[in-house]
């Protein structure tokens, strides 16, 4: 799948939690960005081979396996940073290794990401740029990216097409994700397409008019 905007991406499921990684780039020059590569690099790899994109850099929207597990590896293989997400998932990519244990996973190597993204901050994809939203709830440092022209949201595990993303591992808050969702997302606009972690796309107004969890009273 891909976009008709500026903005262009490719969705990969990978792991065996069938996590959305998304091969991201601009249109106009073909350059863009894997976001969170959780596994099978070869797989992510090929796909950019035959979309003829030239990836820059590795954009993680938490430190949670699925969505960053493949990370260190791919970084290496092409020589490019990793970006995000917030300092406040250090402690998730720090337990990579025993995540990969617990999962039953390949084992994945922590690292140290070249930028940890903060609220406000913005991130470059070929020739366009994304804002960054801070958006704790599922892990203290995850981020939500946002292309403002094309209406496009990559919500890693915060938001899901009639779900959200649990808050039961360590240092989740149910309130706070949900704060977050109402406070940050909502006010982008009812016509945002977002791209979940898990799942099929949906747009924000949607989940208002549908999601049990988040929708408007």
């Amino acid at each position: 799948m891909t976009g008709d905007g500026k903005m262009r991406f490719r969705i990969l499921p990978v792991t065996p939690f069938e996590q959305n990684c998304t091969l991201l780039w601009s249109r106009q020059s073909g350059r863009g960005a894997v976001v969170d590569p959780g596994g099978d690099v070869e797989l992510i790899l090929d796909a950019a081979l035959e979309q003829k994109v030239e990836p820059e850099r590795i954009l993680l929207t938490h430190g949670h396996i699925d969505h960053a597990g493949a990370a260190a590896e791919l970084a290496q293989r092409l020589g490019i940073p990793i970006e995000g997400p917030h300092l406040h998932d250090r402690f998730w990519i720090d337990a990579l290794p025993s995540q990969s244990s617990t999962f039953g996973l390949p084992l994945a190597e922590p690292f140290v990401p070249d930028r940890w993204l903060s609220e406000g901050d913005r991130v470059q994809v070929g020739d366009e740029e994304l804002e960054v939203l801070h958006c704790p709830g599922h892990t203290p440092g995850h981020i939500v990216l946002f292309h403002r022209e094309d209406q496009l949201a990559l919500v890693g595990d915060v938001l899901f097409r009639g779900s959200i993303g649990r808050t039961d591992f360590p240092r989740g808050d149910y309130e706070t994700l949900i704060r977050c969702i109402r406070e940050r997302l909502w006010p982008l606009g009812r016509d945002v397409r977002f791209i979940p972690g898990h799942g099929p796309m949906s747009t924000f107004g949607e989940e208002r008019r549908s999601n049990p969890f988040v929708s408007d009273p």
